[in-house]
């Protein structure tokens, strides 16, 4: 399968990058703090914006210290080996001039910073928690960066690892590529579903990038 694009959109966590580990050791800390664990355990974590996370199982009063609170342990956990590329992505990313591509994270700038700063990736255009008010899967998000970079929603591809993200890039009007990193493909509803990024090729033109399955 070859997919025509104009520009590419990459969710972070589970797609450019891995930091399961840190997550879960994070949130099941401030858990503890918060002395919820229980009500934790029956939460959806993965892919959704750390907000959403906290609103549904605190008080509003606690909300935005308890926000800052496991945004602290996060930004603290990277160093501690937090994350790590994942197959494909330096490769990928180096093929890609600077404004074809972005990074559209349900993170806190700060926090994704961190992370991307930890591997070595510098994204020209990023779009963060702090800059929506609707996170995955609304499209908010990933109309946001395709309008930050001048291209048409419908020639953007999306690229993720997550249901609420794809839902996200497939409401936006975008051509979505799922990854099998943190779900299974049966789980994952896209137009083309791969391992990760080294499963895939691009070419460079004038025209756009051509992304290609490996097979």
């Amino acid at each position: 399968m070859t997919i025509h694009a104009r520009a590419l959109l990459f969710d972070n966590d589970g797609t450019l990058v891995s930091s399961l580990a840190s997550v879960d050791r994070c949130w099941a800390r401030w858990a503890e703090e918060y002395g919820i664990t229980e009500e934790f355990g029956r939460v959806e974590l993965h892919g959704r914006p750390a907000v959403e996370i906290v609103a549904e199982l605190l008080p509003a009063d606690v909300v935005p210290e308890a926000l800052a609170r496991i945004e602290t342990l996060e930004v603290e956990d990277v160093p501690n080996g937090g994350v790590h590329l994942l197959p494909g992505t330096k490769d990928l990313l180096d093929a890609l001039p600077a404004d074809r591509w972005a990074v559209v994270t349900s993170a806190t700038r700060r926090l994704a910073e961190a992370r991307l700063d930890a591997v070595g990736i510098l994204p020209k255009t990023m779009v963060t928690a702090d800059d929506i008010s609707r996170g995955k899967p609304d499209p908010e998000p990933y109309l946001l960066a395709a309008r930050e970079l001048g291209v048409d929603p419908a020639h953007c591809v999306v690229f993720e690892d997550a249901p609420a993200g794809l839902a996200a890039g497939r409401a936006a009007g975008m051509t979505t590529v799922a990854l099998t990193t943190t779900h299974q493909a049966h789980e994952l509803d896209a137009d083309l579903v791969v391992r990760d990024l080294s499963a895939l090729s691009v070419q460079v033109s004038d025209g756009g990038v051509e992304i290609s399955d490996r097979g």
